[in-house]
């Protein structure tokens, strides 16, 4: 297992990426996180069996752009839309519906590193915090590592994150607009009512 800082990271993420089955542990603004290609399904795997995730929950996508979800997905609800140009990048995550009579859940994180790998790399990342499954979030790399069942291919170390930090804001955004919080975080619905008003 490598072990880099953000400064001499990004090309070694980079790298890895573009290899089938590669697990990171990243920084992010609220916790820190497993990420792989959203599109490798050996890499997701692995993420499931080093946080004995169930297999019905499903990954969370970090986005460098509100246009790569309309690529994926087709069309994003006007309050989804709306959430996504005030919060984002931020600690939101956003549930929409995915065309398929299922959903798609999103995230544009708010940190320096993940937002230059997510521009560089162009592409989704699958992500999940970086614990055992029903555990707390991991506030530093130490912590992450100690916490997961298997290395992953490469820590970035951006520090410790500061111990208020709170997971992601989740919102289910329906078709028709009408939402709701499936998860509190830092952005509360009073703040969400406020900028849809």
């Amino acid at each position: 297992m490598l072990q880099l800082t953000e400064e001499q990271a990004l090309a070694p993420a980079l790298d890895l990426l573009s290899k089938s089955g590669t697990v990171l542990l990243a920084p992010t603004e609220t916790v820190y996180g497993l990420i792989c290609a959203a599109d490798d399904d050996a890499a997701r795997e692995r993420i499931y069996q080093l946080k004995h995730r169930p297999q019905n929950k499903m990954l969370a996508n970090f986005v460098p752009s509100l246009d790569t979800v309309r690529q994926t997905v087709g069309s994003v609800p006007e309050v989804a839309e709306k959430i996504a140009e005030y919060f984002c990048p931020g600690p939101v995550t956003l549930v929409i519906p995915d065309g398929n009579g299922s959903t798609y859940g999103f995230r544009i994180p708010d940190h320096p590193f993940m937002l230059a790998l997510l521009r560089a790399y162009g592409k989704t990342l699958a992500s999940t915090s970086a614990n055992l499954s029903g555990e707390p979030a991991a506030l530093s790399v130490p912590e992450a590592l100690r916490s997961l069942d298997g290395e992953v291919d490469l820590a970035i170390d951006g520090g410790t994150i500061p111990a208020d930090s709170l997971a992601s804001t989740v919102i289910l955004v329906n078709a028709d607009n009408s939402w709701k919080i499936l998860r509190q975080g830092p952005v509360t619905e009073k703040m969400i009512t406020s900028i849809l008003e």
